[in-house]
């Protein structure tokens, strides 16, 4: 097994403190062969019976594009209506979208009846194949950050409804609706707790059994 330098695992960690969810982007675009570069990264993600599950739509149109940009903004709409008083004035007040700035849209989904890897490992588990596509956006996400592209998860969304919206086949499942661009700002710390969402833990707690 190779191994790495301690400068190189500095780095990494670096690199994994640096991700942020995006959404803020400049409106730039995006060269194609820095996309693919990263999108590259899933060929190297690891899959439940080798099965590479992991479906990528490019969201182009402006007919796909306002679709789900008014999925993400009904959903949005409910979201906020389970909130009350202060939870629901900061709520309305986040920004959880780039959808309207991002030069880059894509759709992840996982194709949970495909027969590559024949079955191992997902017949007693088969949400293993969605883990798998999650760990292959990992890899992407990663190296877009440190080619300095920011990515945001939209996860606002009603997923069947835009599986309908972009017509996909019955047996894919959407598992992330990622924007891609270059982020306005940067930031060590999540937007959310630098608005007083939520506040990331110290240390991991481990249970022992």
């Amino acid at each position: 097994m190779s191994e790495f330098s301690q400068d190189f695992q500095n780095d990494l960690l670096d690199l994994m403190r640096w991700r942020r969810d995006v959404r803020r982007f400049r409106k730039d675009p995006v060269d194609e062969a820095l996309l693919t570069q990263c999108l590259d990264t899933f060929l190297l993600a690891p899959s439940v019976g080798l099965s590479e599950p992991w479906r990528v739509v490019r969201v182009e149109s402006n007919g796909a594009r306002c679709a789900a940009l008014e999925n993400f903004e009904t959903a949005n709409a409910r979201a906020l209506a389970g909130y009350q008083g202060e939870k629901a004035r900061l709520y309305s007040s986040l920004k959880l979208s780039g959808m309207q700035e991002a030069p880059v849209q894509l759709a992840i989904f996982c194709a949970d009846e495909t027969d590559k890897g024949a079955g191992l490992g997902a017949a007693t588990m088969p949400e293993t194949r969605r883990y798998s596509v999650v760990g292959a956006i990992t890899h992407f996400w990663l190296a877009a950050r440190a080619l300095g592209l920011g990515v945001g998860w939209v996860s606002i969304l009603d997923p069947d409804q835009l599986c309908r919206d972009l017509e996909m086949p019955d047996n894919w499942q959407l598992v992330a609706y990622l924007c891609v661009g270059w982020p306005e700002e940067e930031s060590l710390s999540p937007e959310l707790e630098n608005l007083g969402w939520e506040t990331r833990r110290g240390t991991l707690p481990v249970e022992v059994r």
